[in-house]
């Protein structure tokens, strides 16, 4: 399986740099923005699932085949990757089913700001973010680490390439919300 890491850690990283060039362009153009999609469809959804998946596959694989090359203790791995990973997961999949998935793949819904969304105008990237670092812990393997701080990179950039749209399409109530919860996470306003 060693074999496979570096290949895996090429995907992961073109994977994550074509995301993050997708959402740096976004940011920058907006009027060409490729995220969120001016369009929901099954292209688009395509086009950011499949790398996603992709990066978050290969954190794992390549996170057990260097498993604890970094050494780590234990109770350390165990005691703060773990817990990062199962908050990261109760945190996300609620806000995904709160919102819905066409929602999460960039498409126009209702305006959430309760439940999870009170306290962080994007749990999801901060659930998500949590469950990276959380892997790259608990596995305290070299590569995952490298893969992580990518992934924390594109879920750090998300919300920044989406505020824009946002303001469009909920327009006052969106802005008055933004005033009042932060854009990762913090107690309200």
């Amino acid at each position: 399986m060693s074999d496979m890491v570096p290949v895996m850690l090429i995907i992961a990283l073109f994977c994550e740099a074509t995301l993050i060039a997708m959402l740096v362009w976004s940011i920058f153009v907006p009027d060409r923005r490729l995220w969120p999609p001016r369009q929901v469809s099954w292209l688009s959804q395509i086009m950011v699932w499949i790398p996603t998946v992709a990066v978050s596959g290969s954190a794992i694989v390549i996170g057990i085949a260097e498993w604890n090359d970094l050494n780590w203790p234990l109770w350390f791995q165990w005691g703060v990757g773990l817990p990062l990973i199962f908050t990261g997961n109760a945190v996300v999949w609620p806000a995904v089913l709160r919102i819905g998935l066409d929602a999460t793949s960039g498409a126009e819904a209702e305006l959430k700001t309760d439940g999870v969304y009170r306290w962080s105008r994007n749990p999801q990237y901060v659930a998500d973010m949590g469950i990276l670092l959380g892997w790259a812990i608990l596995s305290a393997a070299p590569s995952a680490w490298i893969i992580a701080i990518g992934g924390v990179v594109a879920f750090a950039l998300a919300p920044i390439a989406e505020e824009p749209w946002l303001g469009e399409v909920y327009g006052a109530p969106y802005r008055r919300y933004r005033t009042r919860v932060p854009r990762f996470f913090s107690v309200p306003r």
